[in-house]
């Protein structure tokens, strides 16, 4: 660990890693590992979209509610496990590990306001963190998202989708940043990564074959990542910073990242962490990603610094309140291997260039679906959108139909809004409906409930991009 500490470079602090302990694992794009053509899409070139198709819904099957079927033997436990049952977490299978869905002292309820009003702690640990590096990492990247890559700066980060060759469905959303000209940071699903793995494994063994150049893969197993979320998040932070002059918070905005020190209990001096401004509940705050054998000592300097007044742990109950508040997709519920960024109102992760260049996975599907019908295009048949729904709260699977009682869509994410008051929903309505202010009707229990189409995010995002200009 002395080591890493010791880095001077955004580089000696991501790459300086072989005095550490850990089980990940690094791959090429001459990896020769083999891959079951039976049960992975083989290329864009030598297989039909509907088979692809017929392959992926088998190979998800067992994914899209990996939150809830992993058998609990088979559980694994985030750096922060101990932590959590010390703090009175309620532990619940979800993406193959052992996670906290609420604590003993809020509520879901309460922990929700508590983040909106104050500042929350969230586990994040059982996503996985990728990195990608090497001389062909921005074409790859290019090939399996819809980004522009060759275009986004050193520690600038942006949510994109992993795409199926031909078909342009989503394989997972994503997180990726640029730490360096050939480095890249990526973050994907926990409850996705029995496809992920084998799906970039065999994507980097077609970009090899079709000439692309030497790109390295590392798993980060066994890392901490944990979301500071909140008006306070900001605050919480620099008290534990080694330099806070250094750091600048203030100047570190949305969507961007850089190294940090921080101070744990004790005096010890943490390794250089990834601190990326972001999150998933629509509030101020950082994700922070954590070497092995730190998660626990960072998380503890965090809380007992900040005190429970100003910082609560937080759980997925919580967590999925603020992010359909935010407008923020579930990968397995709100996105799946058969919907497409346009159908999912995710067309904003398609770079200006890559729309005219195209060269994505997908591609000649996708652009073709940003014309809408109604300007003369291909458009989509489906849309995400938001809904208010009257009476009780409308859960996943519920349909929503329109004034004849003719079935126009399902509801895909649903709960009653702790801030609003109101029951909200997020689904797929066919297009025509989507517009905001449009009535519907949702069937819950049976029973029709007045519904309409609403703007997301329900919830106005508090992001910090600085302060605006007088």
């Amino acid at each position: 660990m002395k080591r890493l500490r010791a880095a001077a470079s955004v580089k000696d602090a991501f790459n300086v890693r072989s005095t550490i302990p850990r089980t990940s694992r690094a791959l090429s794009t001459a990896v020769s590992r083999p891959i079951s053509l039976t049960s992975f899409p083989a290329s864009h070139t030598d297989i039909q979209s509907s088979r692809q198709l017929r392959l992926r819904q088998r190979l998800t099957t067992s994914i899209r509610h990996a939150s809830s079927s992993a058998p609990v033997t088979d559980l694994r436990k985030t750096p922060l496990y101990d932590l959590h049952i010390a703090h009175g977490g309620k532990m619940v299978p979800f993406g193959g590990f052992h996670m906290p869905v609420q604590y003993s002292s809020l509520s879901v309820g309460d922990s929700h306001h508590f983040t909106r009003s104050h500042a929350s702690l969230f586990d994040v640990s059982h996503m996985v963190q990728h990195k990608f590096s090497g001389p062909g990492v921005t074409a790859f990247l290019e090939r399996i998202t819809p980004a522009s890559i060759s275009g986004l700066e050193v520690h600038r980060s942006g949510l994109s989708t992993l795409l199926w060759p031909v078909t342009g469905g989503i394989v997972d959303d994503t997180i990726l940043t640029r730490l360096g000209p050939e480095l890249f940071y990526v973050v994907t699903n926990a409850g996705c990564r029995e496809k992920d793995v084998p799906y970039f494994e065999e994507q980097l063994k077609e970009f090899k074959k079709d000439g692309g150049a030497d790109v390295k893969w590392e798993v980060l197993e066994d890392w901490g990542l944990i979301a500071l979320q909140g008006p306070l998040s900001e605050e919480v932070l620099s008290h534990i910073l080694v330099e806070p002059e250094e750091a600048k918070l203030k100047e570190l905005y949305f969507g961007q990242s850089k190294f940090i020190k921080v101070k744990m209990l004790g005096g010890e001096i943490s390794s250089p962490l990834l601190v990326s401004r972001g999150g998933y509940t629509g509030e101020d705050g950082f994700e922070i990603s954590i070497p092995p054998g730190e998660a626990v000592a960072v998380t503890e300097a965090l809380l007992q610094t900040a005190t429970p007044g100003k910082l609560q742990l937080a759980g997925l109950g919580a967590r999925d309140s603020l992010r359909l508040e935010a407008g923020m997709c579930l990968y397995g519920h709100d996105l799946d291997d058969t919907t497409t960024p346009v159908e999912a109102a995710l067309s904003w992760v398609i770079g200006k260039d890559r729309r005219t260049a195209g060269g994505f996975h997908g591609s000649d599907v996708i652009l073709s679906q940003l014309t809408p019908k109604s300007k003369g295009g291909v458009g989509v048949e489906r849309r995400r959108i938001g809904l208010i729904v009257e009476g009780a709260p409308a859960r996943e699977g519920a349909e929503i139909v329109n004034e004849q009682g003719e079935k126009v869509g399902n509801i895909t994410s649903g709960c009653p809004s702790p801030t609003l008051k109101k029951n909200i929903a997020m689904g797929y309505i066919k297009d025509g409906y989507h517009k905001a202010g449009t009535n519907v009707e949702v069937v819950v229990r049976g029973k029709k409930r007045k519904a309409q189409v609403s703007k997301m995010p329900f919830v106005p995002s508090k992001y910090w991009k600085g302060v605006a200009p007088a």
